[in-house]
């Protein structure tokens, strides 16, 4: 954000977001009185989410917990059987009973 461009030298990623923050500071604030900063509070939390992804990584997170959740409960309702732990689902029906019964 030092510059202002991104990788492929258009703006960076934050930039609109930057700008946003940075007029919301100019109008709200002066030398005398900082006290307008403050309605900058949601502008800030949008630019500073940009650059580092927290609430959406802890959004990730919960969602990932949600669903090793769903598929461990699955695993307990329904078992996978032995032919299916044997062969690990890699070998057709046919190919499984062959080996079983030893013919070819």
């Amino acid at each position: 954000m030092a510059s202002g461009y991104g990788l492929n030298g258009g703006p960076s990623r934050c930039f609109p977001f930057w700008q946003e923050l940075l007029s919301c500071y100019v109008i709200n604030s002066s030398d005398d009185d900082d006290t307008g900063k403050k309605k900058c509070v949601p502008a800030m939390e949008d630019y500073y989410e940009c650059l580092h992804h927290r609430k959406e990584a802890a959004r990730v997170k919960l969602l990932q917990a949600a669903y090793r959740e769903a598929e461990a409960k699955k695993l307990q309702e329904n078992p996978p059987t032995a032919g299916q732990i044997r062969n690990l689902g890699l070998l057709d029906k046919e190919e499984d009973t062959k080996k079983v019964l030893g013919t070819s």
